[in-house]
């Protein structure tokens, strides 16, 4: 595919993508690079709150060098199609840890995809995703686990969990793992389900309105997702736009 020919459906990593929106924005410009020098630890997030309407695509290239770590925190809320994408390397002893929400309502396509690569002994990664979808919205997690041949004692795991609101609404998850070792602890699970109608009718029972319930509802189940954020003042930003974007969704 050169630079100029955008992506299909048949493109596994593109196959749920809003492609007409993503033409206003291609061709894509370089991908950010972060480079976790050996024995460091970085920080980093994204607030993906993009204009109504709006495309964004924000694609990160991650290295994390031997005994380093890098936890990153995503929120894609925004846009007609918001997508995130970071591809990891970790060397010797490393970690990555990653945590992210997808909240999409109206006609939102919006998606994370991830590939870590275990390239060496020792590595271990975690990701969470947690999706609340309403409507017509398309929320999506495509992530893939690779480790390399002499990436022995690698411990990884995938947690990815959807929420729908509405039965028109669209939780698309892929988490996919690519083992060449032998000595390896990899883990990955999905599951897509509503709200608990028995818990809604257990708050209104105690005089809560349905919409402050759902709400709450919603709050608890990505909960801990943020709860890592090392800098606390992004950590209540984050949690912030969480919580409008789940508001107005209810």
């Amino acid at each position: 595919m050169s630079m100029l020919d955008l992506p299909t459906s048949s493109d596994e990593s593109w196959r749920y993508s809003d492609l007409s929106a993503l033409q206003s924005v291609w061709p894509l410009p370089a991908p950010v690079r972060i480079d976790v020098a050996a024995g460091d630890s970085a920080h980093h997030h994204l607030l993906q709150d993009a204009a109504n309407g709006a495309a964004a695509v924000h694609d990160y290239v991650v290295t994390v060098g031997d005994g380093a770590r890098c936890d990153f925190h995503v929120l894609n809320i925004g846009g007609r199609l918001g997508r995130v994408t970071i591809d990891v390397t970790l060397g010797r002893g490393s970690h990555f840890e990653l945590g992210g929400a997808i909240l999409g309502s109206g006609d939102q396509t919006l998606e994370i995809v991830t590939s870590v690569t275990h390239a060496q002994p020792d590595a271990t990664s975690g990701q969470t995703i947690r999706s609340i979808l309403s409507q017509r919205a398309t929320g999506s997690y495509l992530g893939k686990i690779a480790v390399a041949r002499d990436a022995q004692r690698t411990d990884a795991f995938q947690s990815v969990k959807a929420m729908l609101l509405d039965r028109t609404a669209t939780a698309n998850a892929k988490p996919e793992l690519e083992i060449y070792a032998d000595d390896v602890k990899c883990a990955h699970g999905a599951t897509v389900g509503e709200l608990d109608k028995a818990a809604l009718f257990y708050m209104a029972s105690r005089g809560m309105d349905p919409a402050t319930a759902k709400t709450l509802l919603l709050r608890s189940f990505v909960a801990g997702v943020f709860d890592s954020v090392a800098d606390e003042a992004v950590r209540e930003t984050l949690e912030a736009a969480a919580i409008a974007k789940l508001e107005a969704m209810v």
